[in-house]
């Protein structure tokens, strides 16, 4: 499944290289709680189509009924295209639309409780800046996208790093990257599962085995497979800060030189499986063979994954992809949410379930 930001911005820019009226909102600013974050994009064509979201629902509910109303209706009654002023999407600079500034806004509106977000709205993007905008995201390159407010002329420069939107009273720099990408080192059936859950949260998910027989059964569409030893494709790969690597093999000669090779890049989550126990011997084997230290396997994972108690290939894909997009998205995690007193807590329960009350000790 494509990038969500991709996905919109080839889609608004389809319908404008169609020569249809179109406009693209940016979540600007945000008050209290909000269903989606800055910097969150959906786009709105004439005919009432939507692609992306900036809120629940309702606020695109309320775009589409501003802004293409009076488009349908008018077509429907002349068997064509409308021509009505009323409700449609304008012309001229961008705007600003705000809501849930009152409480029955956000009630209408479905905002969480004293929920506020305003929004940038681009009438009719250039379809040429748009293609060139996804070009660049297409090759991989991070690109910074600064909207002049006074006319909405955009302009494109690369960016060396990802940042926050910046809004001020000239214009608005949105920062796009390329989509992000999982490599998994391992063709089993965790694999499997884990390839599903990061496509459908818009990444592009490459598996390495040299193993052909776990290759042959291999059963994901969408996923690309390769055959190469892992840590060739890793080098190959060039992961950058929107990679994940996790290794799924269990075998020390797959795994390991796989790992260390995605230590040496930006990868924002480098992972293998494996007990406390396992991890340990890996970490071990690392420092007695190939030179490495505490320090330099600092940012290595292990036990992967969140502790929910998994213990089937699919609540095990739950936990390893919570904690990989609670590091993708920036959250601190206590590490494997102190799995030893986690286990302890929980046997606790089992053998005296009154023990235990929300997590706290009943006296």
């Amino acid at each position: 499944m494509e990038n969500l930001d991709v996905m919109v911005l080839r889609t608004l820019q389809g319908w404008r290289a169609a020569g249809r009226r179109a406009l693209l909102a940016t979540v600007v600013r945000t008050w209290g709680s909000s269903p989606r974050p800055v910097g969150s994009i959906m786009a709105l064509c004439e005919d009432g189509a939507v692609v992306g979201s900036v809120s629940g629902g309702c606020i695109e509910d309320d775009l589409i009924d501003r802004h293409t109303r009076a488009y349908a209706q008018a077509a429907d009654a002349a068997g064509g295209a409308g021509d009505s002023a009323e409700r449609r999407i304008p012309s001229g600079p961008p705007g600003f639309v705000k809501y849930g500034v009152t409480a029955d806004e956000a009630h209408r509106f479905g905002l969480p409780c004293g929920g506020t977000l305003e929004l940038l709205l681009e009438y009719d993007p250039d379809p040429a800046s748009l293609a060139a905008l996804i070009a660049d995201l297409e090759a991989g390159r991070l690109v910074q996208r600064t909207v002049r407010l006074a006319d909405g002329v955009v302009t494109l420069q690369p960016a060396a790093a990802p940042q926050d939107l910046v809004l001020d009273a000239r214009q608005l720099t949105n920062t796009f990257g390329p989509e992000y990408r999982m490599l998994l080192i391992g063709a089993g059936q965790l694999a499997e599962y884990l390839a599903t859950m990061a496509l459908f949260n818009g990444f592009a998910v490459t598996v390495c085995d040299p193993r052909e027989e776990y290759r042959g059964s291999w059963n994901v569409p969408g996923a690309t497979v390769v055959s190469d030893m892992p840590d060739d494709v890793v080098a190959a790969f060039k992961p950058d800060r929107r990679t994940c690597v996790v290794a799924l093999t269990h075998d020390p000669k797959l795994d390991d030189l796989a790992l260390l090779e995605a230590l040496s890049t930006e990868a924002f989550y480098v992972g293998g499986i494996g007990s406390r126990r396992n991890n340990e011997a890996r970490r071990a084997r690392m420092i007695e063979h190939f030179d490495q230290t505490e320090a330099s396997l600092a940012r290595l994972r292990g036990p992967i994954g969140i502790y929910i108690g998994s213990k089937t290939p699919p609540e095990i894909a739950v936990s390893v992809m919570a904690e990989i997009l609670a590091v993708k998205n920036g959250v601190t995690l206590p590490r494997d949410m102190e799995v030893a007193q986690a286990k302890n807590e929980r046997e606790l329960a089992h053998n005296d379930p009154g023990a235990l009350v929300c997590g706290v000790r009943s006296a």
